[in-house]
């Protein structure tokens, strides 16, 4: 089980690692925003999970378990309020050229 774990946690890391070189090529920032937040919560589910399996009482994967739920609820949520911060204070969506995913 710990060679389960060691390979979720290292794709945790990847994914995250990957996920930032992606952000910093990115130059729309509601697409930042949303890149960050896949990233933040796939990188740490899969991290979490990998706890899961590295760990050994009930009681500590119960607590994982439960930061998971409040990550699946939180994470929406913090990346809605910050995309719709940044459109009532007048940042457009789409670039100079008119490309909204450049």
């Amino acid at each position: 089980m710990i060679i389960i774990a060691y390979i979720l946690i290292a794709f945790a890391w990847l994914f995250i690692i990957f996920g930032l070189i992606a952000i910093f090529s990115l130059k729309n920032l509601y697409a930042r925003i949303l890149s960050a937040a896949t990233i933040d919560t796939v990188g740490t589910l899969l991290l979490l999970i990998g706890l899961m399996f590295a760990s050994e009482g009930f009681e500590v994967v119960l607590r994982l378990i439960l930061l998971i739920v409040f990550l699946m609820i939180t994470g929406p949520i913090s990346s809605h309020v910050n995309i719709r911060s940044a459109y009532l204070i007048g940042i457009p969506w789409k670039t100079k050229d008119g490309d909204p995913h450049a």
